[in-house]
């Protein structure tokens, strides 16, 4: 992996680059976008580097990255690099672009930090820099082979719209062609790309919500609208949610990517326990569809938590699904539940009174704090760390707020 000089060399100036790296980031990609307009406008989501927290995601990988070489000089943190991978080929991220990238970042590293990076300084960081992105490619030559996949998103037709809440449309969709669908499995996305008013092509993933072996293929957005943090910041609108629900109906065509996504299903017997919150519950819903498709026979335990009962999406599905399994429950929370609802059910999940069975395999999807709380009680009730598995929705800033 990484050579000694260059282990010495990083180790010594992590503490530096690391306290500088945000800005590092930020001066990344004002010189990425200046130089390269149409990155900003075709590729790269708009609303996540208006909020920042694209740079924050980059931050996090690449200090993460560099710790994990200097600490494991014999290993390389393969679940960091699938994970960026399976995004960056739901992209269509192409090897050049990495060279690009790596003109702008170095010269961003140079701006910050100016006299301190000496040429031996800035031959460990290529160095970093190349294992990391090399490790990139040959993943995602990887996936693009097994999907028989170039990168290019291509036309899908909707065939149905399905109003699940007042924020959340399903939409379900086939190949424009009449073509076979593609194979993926449980709890995987697919990028999604429109062509905005402004004549911007923006792409978002959106979770598969059926399993595999259903005869359609659907996705179920939710509108995500402008809001006021704790701060008194406002997040944006987004931009392409927006578009969707507002103009996307039966018969609307669609660019779609192939599938991809590194949470997916284990082929086990072993117990599952599926998690969510909000519109996490969409990789959850294809996850415990898929169990009653191949006839899952051990406990299965579906954790969901929601504003409400009106905001919690596929609800029925939910329920339905549970109920195909031979030995399955369900624990809903709300925040604000009908009459009714029980009381240790209300406000944040607690599983202090549900049964983990050892040997479960757990799946996470929704709001970071939600699955960081998750994950805790879990390890808290005896569950290895390897044994719990999670998905983002946008940039993964769990090692950036590590």
């Amino acid at each position: 992996m990484l050579s000694e000089p260059s282990a010495s060399t990083v180790r010594a100036t992590l503490p530096v680059v690391g306290a500088a790296i945000g800005e590092i980031t930020e001066r990344f990609y004002a010189g990425l976008f200046t130089a390269h307009p149409e990155l900003l406008r075709d590729l790269f989501n708009r609303g996540n580097q208006a909020a920042g927290t694209q740079r924050q995601a980059l931050a996090g990988s690449i200090a993460a990255f560099a710790t994990y070489l200097v600490e494991h000089p014999d290993e390389r943190p393969d679940a960091m690099l699938n994970r960026i991978a399976h995004k960056h080929a739901s992209l269509g991220v192409a090897p050049d672009q990495y060279k690009v990238v790596h003109e702008h970042l170095f010269a961003a590293i140079v701006e910050v930090l100016g006299d301190a990076v000496t040429a031996e300084v800035a031959a460990a960081w290529d160095e970093v820099y190349w294992l990391m992105a090399n490790a990139l490619i040959a993943i995602e030559k990887r996936l693009y082979d097994e999907q028989a996949d170039d990168g290019a998103l291509r036309p899908w037709v909707v065939t149905e719209r399905v109003e699940e809440t007042a924020d959340v449309a399903t939409f379900r969709i086939r190949p424009a062609d009449g073509g076979t669908l593609p194979d993926f499995r449980a709890g995987q996305y697919v990028s999604v790309g429109v062509r905005l008013p402004d004549g911007a092509r923006q792409i978002r993933q959106y979770s598969l919500s059926s399993a595999p072996g259903s005869p359609v293929r659907q996705i179920s957005v939710k509108r995500v609208r402008a809001e006021e943090n704790r701060g008194g910041a406002t997040s944006p609108e987004g931009e392409v949610s927006n578009h969707l629900h507002a103009h996307v109906r039966e018969g609307s065509v669609l660019e779609v990517s192939a599938p991809y996504g590194d949470l997916v299903l284990d082929d086990t017997d072993a117990p599952v326990l599926l998690a969510s919150a909000g519109i996490g519950v969409t990789p959850m819903i294809a996850m415990l569809e898929q169990l009653g498709v191949t006839g899952h026979k051990a406990p299965v335990t579906v954790v969901h938590a929601d504003r409400s009962p009106a905001e919690h999406a596929l609800r029925a599905d939910h329920e339905a699904f549970a109920g195909k399994l031979a030995d399955a429950e369900t624990h809903f929370w709300y925040e604000h539940p009908e009459p009714g609802h029980p009381a240790d059910r209300t406000g944040l999940v607690d599983l202090s009174g549900v049964t983990v069975r050892p040997g479960t395999r757990a799946y996470l999807c929704g709001p970071l704090p939600f699955m960081r709380a998750v994950r805790t009680q879990l390890l808290g009730k005896g569950m290895p760390a390897a044994d719990i598995h999670y998905e983002v929705f946008g940039p993964d800033l769990w090692l950036a707020q590590d």
